[in-house]
């Protein structure tokens, strides 16, 4: 697992391990050209799928369960949602 603090991190990563003849998982995973698999997450993410709220938690949990590259705006918004 890599953590990354912003998202500019996150996909200078993703890119150089896609231009090298990466192929891409599901939730932030992404497996390099010798078949090793990272997963390339925000910092922040644990955090919010810790957080005692736990309407909060499963919300980023699930948005980031959409995702192929995660997004740290999108995982944000997800865990920030008024419902």
């Amino acid at each position: 697992m890599i953590q990354c603090d912003t998202q500019e991190e996150i996909d200078r990563l993703w890119s150089a391990l896609l231009e090298n003849g990466g192929e891409v998982e599901q939730c932030g995973w992404i497996r390099d050209r010798w078949g090793l698999c990272w997963q390339i997450v925000p910092r922040v993410l644990g955090d919010m799928v810790a957080h005692s709220d736990r309407d909060r938690a499963k919300r980023a949990t699930e948005a980031m369960l959409g995702m192929i590259k995660l997004d740290i705006a999108g995982l944000e918004r997800a865990f920030h949602a008024r419902v």
